[in-house]
């Protein structure tokens, strides 16, 4: 087994276990950190693609900021009380199931739709790569653009989250808020 192949199977193996665990976790906040684990792993997929900007943005992004909220939003519940909306009821079942088998027609369907374009346009993408060979050019493009042009947007950005970061340690610790005793 070459070591790629390894790699693969490995980033693979990680992966899905922690898919497998957001889904069978009881805990939200082990849920969460299984969530990571999982996009850590597809970060991983990024990088044995050569893709290392994607990855960084992916880890970034999504592992870090995208959880930070994840978790803030679980701070402001009372889990305790929460569960009592998951039921175990037949209707409830039964509504699963059916959102499960039209989410899996849904995958197949796309699956199968995407294929058939994918062989239709390969030749016609054809001269597009090859003039975005570059490996600087997306990547430089787009920091410019995010540092220029949309600068004021991209900081208020920044100060919103801190702010929504800030608002719910501050809700979730005060007297009479969710974790109130």
């Amino acid at each position: 087994m070459t070591p790629d192949a390894f790699l693969f199977w490995l980033l693979t193996i990680a992966t899905l276990g922690g898919g497998l665990a957001v889904i069978l976790m009881t805990n939200p906040i082990y849920s969460a950190l299984a969530l990571v684990f999982t996009m850590v792993g597809v970060a991983g997929f990024f990088v044995t693609l050569g893709a290392h900007f994607i990855a960084g943005v992916q880890l970034i992004v999504y592992a870090g900021a995208v959880m930070v909220l994840f978790v803030m939003v679980l701070m402001l519940f009372d889990l305790r009380t929460e569960v009592t909306a998951f039921t175990r009821g037949l209707f409830t079942g039964a509504l699963k199931i059916f959102s499960v088998g039209v989410f899996g027609g849904l995958v197949v369907g796309a699956i199968s739709m995407g294929s058939n374009v994918l062989n239709d346009n390969t030749a016609a993408m054809k001269p597009v790569v090859e003039a975005s060979l570059s490996p600087d050019a997306p990547t430089k493009a787009l920091g410019e653009a995010l540092f220029s042009r949309h600068i004021f947007g991209f900081e208020a950005l920044g100060v919103l989250l801190l702010v929504i970061a800030v608002g719910t340690v501050a809700l979730s610790r005060s007297r009479g808020g969710t974790h109130a005793k």
